[in-house]
């Protein structure tokens, strides 16, 4: 991304800077206060732009936080494609998916909290459009991990025990049990640093042999 924005002319690149300093005060301010409780003119004087200046980059606080989710979004998508491309077989493909997806979740934690407690919270339906997009976003990534999974059943390196969709879902759904657990409290539930540790779990099951 930095590479791509040097190739820009130099207007483009401030505008693009100006664009990323509102959106991490955005951030800041939504975070701190939540959503309903932070102005355009606020943000707007904590990031030192005159309000019109906001106004020409988001023609509302809505337009503001939907960019600012779809940004998130995009950031995910962009390391966990990166970590399924990964070299190697489908059982090294999947470890790098599940300590990429750790990584960019802890270090995104404060936009993961406001986008639960502030999309999904009682009133909030003007960015149900937001949502859907998000959740499309989700099921076209599970759609490549899926991919894993049936290429791991092809070369029989996985028992067909299910779908190969199923199969990303239920490892999805079981990074995202532990990412919420580490979200709640990080010392009582820390992210485990071995990918092992959650893909066992699928792997190996409850079940003596």
């Amino acid at each position: 991304m930095e590479v791509i924005t040097k190739k820009l002319p130099r207007r483009e690149r401030e505008k693009l800077r100006q664009r990323q300093e509102m959106l991490d005060t955005a951030l800041s301010l939504f975070s701190e206060k939540g959503y309903h409780n932070v102005s355009m003119h606020e943000i707007a004087e904590k990031a030192e732009f005159a309000i019109g200046t906001l106004y020409k980059f988001f023609k509302s606080k809505d337009d503001l936080y939907e960019a600012l989710m779809l940004e998130l979004s995009d950031r995910f998508r962009m390391v966990l494609h990166e970590a399924i491309e990964h070299e190697g077989d489908e059982i090294e493909k999947l470890r790098s998916y599940v300590k990429a997806k750790g990584k960019v979740f802890c270090e995104n934690a404060s936009a993961i909290r406001l986008y639960f407690s502030e999309t999904h919270g009682a009133g909030f339906t003007v960015l149900s459009g937001l949502d859907e997009e998000i959740k499309r976003r989700r099921k076209e990534f599970l759609k490549k991990l899926a991919m894993i999974f049936d290429e791991g059943i092809k070369r029989d390196r996985f028992i067909k025990m299910a779908d190969p969709f199923v199969l990303a879902v239920a490892l999805d759904s079981l990074v995202n049990a532990f990412l919420f657990l580490w979200l709640e409290d990080p010392d009582q539930h820390p992210y485990p640093e071995e990918p092992d540790a959650i893909l066992n779990i699928l792997f190996k099951g409850l079940l003596i042999k």
